[in-house]
């Protein structure tokens, strides 16, 4: 009997063929830099890659003498080596504000950084194989990118989320109610996995019946770079997903590959990652109206909470599953001025004097 593909193997099989599709749009020499990065890559980090060159050969061929009116696709090494330091510069200034088909595009510093690090990792590919004189894009410095204030739900906020999600609210409008009452008790299971364990978005909606163990209050994910994990989750979270779980096995879903997914639309369908994005703002924006929460806030919101909890990074890094400490590090350090306060109170420097 031949095994029937995971979710994660559907979702990478279609995001190959998108990135086929985009490299035909794009110069020859770009096939062999992603074939060449593939084991060290994400296909969604090549498709990334993927469409942040698309913009900079488009910006080339559009706005630049030397390459003016060139066919992207027929552009060669020969036309990289060409690019200098003051191109790049140029590029990065474009970046601020250009139009594509009439729509307009404005990149903040984060994401100029990201194109001028594809920019980097292309070169960079083709200089150590000898193929271009050297990688320009190193003599560019990086965007200064300063660091924000994590954006994160506070406990009367989580509680009164998670209310909303249950009971329902009065400024929800008559068709949120009429999909409330379908809805309740698996946007409820969501939003305490979410809180509960901090996982990803991509993780939740690639979930199945059988990845859950209620035995043990544990379940397998399937994190970044195809590697499977094991997670735990508390009892008050087990009854959430218990209550769904009644209601799920009842339904059968309309295709086959959608037989084993836990999480179902309206349409019993596997949930899309933008119906979960979607129900999280349509609670949140109740719950806290000045903060814009994504599921990406709600796993920085347990980040945040298992911090406080066990004072240890590498823990938050462990659960969270950063490869990179420094990655967790960079998000949480903020939050650990409490915890410094309270150490300050731990060292006693002279004896307490009752005389």
């Amino acid at each position: 009997m031949e095994n029937k593909e995971t979710y994660v193997q559907q979702r990478d099989a279609k995001n190959i063929l998108k990135l086929r599709k985009m490299r035909n749009n794009l110069p020859t020499f770009c096939s062999e830099f992603f074939i060449g990065i593939e084991n060290n890559t994400s296909v969604l980090t090549r498709i990334a890659y993927a469409q942040d060159l698309t913009v900079f050969f488009t910006f080339l061929t559009a706005e630049l003498p030397e390459f003016l009116g060139k066919d992207i696709r027929l552009l060669t090494l020969s036309d990289l080596d060409k690019i200098t330091a003051e191109h790049i510069e140029l590029f990065l200034d474009y970046l601020n504000l250009y139009y594509v088909d009439g729509k307009k595009f404005i990149n903040n510093d984060k994401a100029k950084a990201r194109k001028l690090a594809t920019i980097r990792s292309l070169l960079k590919y083709f200089y150590k194989k000898d193929k271009i004189s050297q990688n320009v894009a190193q003599k560019v410095d990086m965007p200064k990118i300063y660091a924000k204030n994590i954006i994160r739900l506070e406990q009367n906020e989580v509680h009164k989320l998670l209310d909303i999600a249950d009971k329902g609210d009065s400024t929800l409008t008559r068709q949120q109610k009429d999909f409330h009452k379908h809805t309740r008790v698996r946007d409820l299971a969501i939003l305490m996995l979410f809180l509960g364990t901090g996982i990803r978005i991509s993780e939740l909606v690639g979930i199945n019946i059988n990845d859950i163990n209620f035995d043990n209050n544990s379940f397998v994910i399937t994190r970044k770079g195809g590697n499977q994990y094991i997670l735990y989750f508390s009892d008050e979270v087990a009854n959430a997903l218990l209550d769904y779980k009644r209601l799920r096995m009842q339904i059968k879903p309309q295709k086959e590959e959608d037989s084993d997914a836990f999480f179902l639309s309206l349409q019993n369908k596997r949930i899309t990652t933008r119906a979960v994005q979607n129900l999280v703002k349509k609670y949140s924006r109740i719950a806290s109206p000045l903060k814009k929460i994504s599921p990406h806030k709600l796993r920085s919101t347990y980040g945040t909470n298992l911090y406080q909890q066990t004072h240890d990074i590498y823990i938050v890094a462990d659960v969270l599953g950063h490869k990179d400490v420094n990655t967790t590090k960079k998000h949480y350090a903020a939050i650990s001025e409490n915890i410094r306060k309270d150490a300050s109170t731990k060292i006693k420097l002279r004896e307490d004097n009752n005389n």
